[in-house]
Order: structure tokens, then C-alpha cells, then sequence
């Protein structure tokens, strides 16, 4: 029944701009996204920059090849700072993920927070130690080769 939460931080000798031009827009998930996963919008006519409020629907393949339905919110934003989405239906009892940029020296930082519960209970906090953590390891191990790929250093 543990809420975990890991983070991830990334630097990039780009401007804040490029990157928020990126990341807020929503259909670029797909892109540094695992192919594995099988991970496809199903939303409809979205805009190329998320809104709080905003609901995006996808189909994913997290563990296993099983496909779910996972539904986010955009709960805030704070236009080139942050922003939240929060699942609304999906594989966890709690996800919570906030996204970063700060200015650097160099570029721009970009950090990836990520607070999120297993379902399942005591279940859940096994499988967690077993094979969810490392998954997301491996997730997000993949999105930081792929921002590299697109932005560089």
C-alpha cells in the first residue's frame, strides 16, 4: 500500500521555449514513448498545447502486452515553468507527475517528478519491488535517450 515517487532531471543547451513547445503539446508523448507499449491518443482534435483542464485518453501497454485505457487530466500549468497531469483512469491507484523547466547557465533544465500508488494494496507494494519500478525506470530511461536524440545535450 506504499506511495512511491522517483525523479528525473535532464539538462539541454536549448531554450526554455523549445522545450516547452515540446512537452506541452500532448501528441509528442507518443514520440518518446517505448514502441513496445503500443501507446496511441485517442482523443480527438487535440490542440498542440495543453490547457489546465485539458483531458487526453490513450491506449498503452505498461506490463505484460495488456492493453488499458489510460486517462489524464492537465491539472496545472504555469506556461514555460510546469506543468501536472494527474490519471483519472488507468493501471494505478494514484499518478501524479509534474514536469519542469528551469533556466540554466547552460540551457534549461527539465525535471520529471513522478508520485504514484500500484493498485492492489500490500499486492500492488510487491509488484512495485518486483517489476513497476523497474518498468518506469526503463520508461523514462527511454524518453531521457529520446529527448537527448531531439535536443541534445
Amino acid at each position: 500500500m506504499g506511495v512511491y515517487q522517483f525523479k528525473r532531471t535532464q539538462t539541454f543547451q536549448q531554450p526554455i521555449e523549445t522545450l516547452w513547445d515540446f512537452i506541452s503539446d500532448p501528441k509528442n508523448l507518443k514520440k518518446i514513448t517505448p514502441e513496445y507499449m503500443g501507446f496511441d491518443i485517442t482523443s480527438e482534435n487535440l490542440p498542440d498545447q495543453m490547457y489546465q483542464g485539458m483531458i487526453v485518453s490513450y491506449n498503452v501497454s505498461p506490463l505484460f502486452g495488456i492493453k488499458t485505457t489510460w486517462v489524464t487530466e492537465i491539472t496545472h500549468v504555469k506556461h514555460q515553468e510546469y506543468f501536472v497531469d494527474e490519471q483519472r483512469v488507468g493501471p494505478y491507484k494514484l499518478w501524479h507527475h509534474q514536469h519542469f523547466l528551469r533556466a540554466t547557465p547552460s540551457g534549461t533544465e527539465m525535471e520529471d517528478i513522478v508520485t504514484y500508488q500500484p493498485p492492489m494494496g500490500l499486492m500492488g507494494s510487491f509488484m512495485n519491488k518486483v517489476i513497476i519500478a523497474q518498468k518506469l525506470e526503463e520508461i523514462f530511461a527511454h524518453r531521457h535517450k529520446m529527448m537527448n536524440e531531439l535536443f541534445g545535450k
